[in-house]
């Protein structure tokens, strides 16, 4: 991709991302490029349909979610990387507001953007889950999916009740500590 078209690309996901997170997934495309600078052609030659434009900001951002796993990891200790991790996901859940459900209903057809998506998430949170597991802070019986699952859980029920989301995830991460050794 020559560098002004790679440019261009970079700013219709970055308009895209602010416009999707404001307006969701119903975001009106002329509105984005407006946001990007650029004319109604130009998005479309990079993103022939809505489809293509939602996931490439959701790959961006899932992309951008496993970097910070990798930084979490060399940061802080095991437990602290994980739960911090949560946290951020949950927080990304949050300012969402329900765009990634409409994603993946729009993207259902594309199952090669969600199988990566989903590999993805599953494998950044894996290395977390696995050190706090091996460091005896987390239980071995739970796995990346689960937990992507509780925390998603906790992201859908925090939409009626924002003020609940904090609570609610540090029940989550209280039922991941082992349980005692009997004894």
């Amino acid at each position: 991709m020559r560098a002004d078209a790679r440019r261009n690309y970079e700013r219709l996901v970055t308009a895209a991302r602010q416009a999707f997170t404001e307006d969701g997934a119903a975001a009106y495309l002329d509105d984005i490029a407006r946001r990007a600078n650029v004319g109604p052609g130009t998005l479309y030659r990079h993103f022939p349909t809505r489809e293509a434009l939602l996931a490439a900001v959701y790959r961006g951002d899932v992309d951008a979610m496993a970097d910070r796993a990798r930084d979490l990891a060399a940061e802080l200790p095991p437990a602290e990387a994980l739960h911090a991790w949560l946290r951020l996901q949950l927080d990304y859940i949050k300012a969402k507001k329900g765009l990634g459900s409409a994603v993946k209903a729009m993207l259902a057809d594309d199952s090669e953007t969600l199988a990566w998506c989903k590999d993805t998430m599953r494998g950044a949170l894996g290395g977390l889950l696995g050190s706090a597991q091996d460091a005896g802070l987390v239980r071995t019986d739970v796995d990346a999916t689960t937990v992507l699952r509780l925390v998603h859980g906790v992201g859908l029920a925090s939409e009626a009740a924002p003020e609940d989301a904090d609570r609610l995830l540090s029940i989550v991460l209280d039922g991941l500590r082992p349980p005692p050794a009997a004894g």
